[in-house]
């Protein structure tokens, strides 16, 4: 196999540095380091920078949603109660410690990924979630509902395309 083979097969394996090298913010020389490919760092940052022209360009776009929160999210037991099901499982507003942060619009999966990227980088922990339909939600503690209310909003004002 190539080098550059190599070098596109291992950097494949890290989307974040897909994401730096489509945004060119990416110091090649370090990634080279970061890689496990055995050849030589220069001639594998050389290989990424090549691996990047070929890249489309990191861009982002608004999407029209509508954000909202429900307190007091607890396991319900009729589905028809429950703002999230997953399975079996439903929740719904009945008093619990939980808050669902709704999002109506423009949804998608990367919408809902890049979401959740920085719902873990502000550390709030996501209990549960899911979209589907122009519909996203995501569950979180009582305690980080405002801070993930915040979060979820501005998450959509620059999402990955």
């Amino acid at each position: 196999m190539s080098l550059a083979a190599q070098t596109r097969e291992a950097v494949d394996e890290y989307p974040f540095l897909v994401d730096a090298i489509r945004a060119g913010v990416c110091n090649y020389t370090a990634a080279a380091r970061f890689l496990d490919v055995s050849h030589e760092i220069d001639a594998v940052a050389t290989a990424l920078r090549r691996y990047g022209e070929d890249l489309p360009r990191f861009e982002t776009a608004e999407r029209d949603v509508r954000v909202t929160m429900r307190s007091g999210m607890t396991e319900v037991s009729d589905p028809k109660d429950a703002v999230v099901l997953v399975g079996d499982v439903g929740l719904g507003p009945d008093g619990g410690d939980r808050t669902a942060i709704l999002v109506d619009g423009a949804i998608d999966a990367d919408g809902f990924a890049a979401t959740l990227e920085r719902l873990e980088i502000a550390d709030v922990d996501v209990e549960a979630g899911g979209f589907g339909d122009a519909t996203a939600a995501f569950v979180v503690g009582r305690r980080d509902g405002a801070n993930a209310l915040r979060v979820v909003e501005r998450s959509f004002d620059a999402v990955p395309e």
